[in-house]
């Protein structure tokens, strides 16, 4: 195996809403389990339903603003800012903003369809 993994370009993933997702390190990108990496830009008025992860998450804020519901309370994340929730938390993110976000999301170990845990909205 390689020292390095030179990642090219990421892979467009599906997602809810109309939320654009690209994974550049992950299951899908790199058949990565430990760690995944991805893009994401959400419009106004996006939001996902609640979840329940088995994995770290941090959010790092390129542009715009976040609102990130976790243990019952309400975080605005701003752009230059992050926020990392914990596995077995219930959070849920949206942008009610009038105006498009940009961030990155970090997940340890890596993103899964299901380990998301997401409730039935």
């Amino acid at each position: 195996m390689a020292s390095y993994l030179h990642i090219k370009q990421p892979t467009r993933v599906p997602g809810p809403g109309n939320k654009v997702i690209e994974e550049l390190i992950g299951r899908v990108n790199t058949e990565t389990a430990d760690v995944s990496v991805a893009h994401m830009v959400a419009p106004p008025g996006w939001s996902e339903p609640a979840q329940t992860p088995e994995f770290t998450e941090i959010t790092i804020m390129v542009r715009g603003i976040m609102m990130v519901e976790v243990a019952g309370e309400k975080v605005a994340v701003k752009a230059g800012e992050a926020i990392r929730t914990e596995p077995g938390v219930r959070v849920r993110y949206s942008n009610p903003y009038p105006d498009e976000n940009e961030y990155w999301a970090v997940c340890m170990p890596a993103f899964s369809i299901d380990t998301v845990h997401r409730d039935s909205e």
